[in-house]
């Protein structure tokens, strides 16, 4: 699991999101390393994460929003447009398997895209909602 401590914002729930998500990625990354199946077996399997990673994010992302807009946090818009433009990178790539694209290098690529985004996200972004959070003392 590519989970980390110091990720955690400290805001329980989306902390929790975020395990999931990082929990989710990492199947992912290794199903793609794992040479052992076959490319169908890995391809199903792949798809089945592509879905599960493109709702999730849009839940996690609507529950982020609605955190911050419930405790004022100024980065907000900020923060909704890296969102927007996640799940437009996913979209993208939701596009391109769906009219047969969904190679092996298509499926690294789209694994390391989506590690570093949240790694940096997470790991930056995110962080500063957690203080912000601490330094008000806002109830959330």
């Amino acid at each position: 699991m590519m989970w980390k401590e110091n990720y955690r914002v400290g805001v329980e729930a989306i902390d929790e999101q975020h395990m999931e998500l990082f929990k989710n990625l990492g199947d992912f990354i290794q199903l793609v390393q794992n040479k052992g199946l076959a490319w169908e077996d890995r391809l199903d399997k792949a798809k089945e994460t592509l879905v599960f990673l493109q709702d999730y994010v849009v839940y996690h992302f609507d529950e982020e929003e609605k955190l911050q807009e419930k405790i004022g946090y100024p980065g907000l818009e900020v923060h909704r447009e890296a969102h927007r433009k996640f799940k437009a990178g996913i979209n993208d790539y939701v596009e391109i398997f769906s009219q047969g694209g969904f190679t092996e290098e298509k499926m690294q690529e789209f694994s390391a895209k989506l590690m570093t985004w949240l790694i940096m996200h997470v790991g930056k972004m995110d962080q500063e909602i957690g203080k912000y959070v601490k330094e008000k003392g806002v109830e959330v």
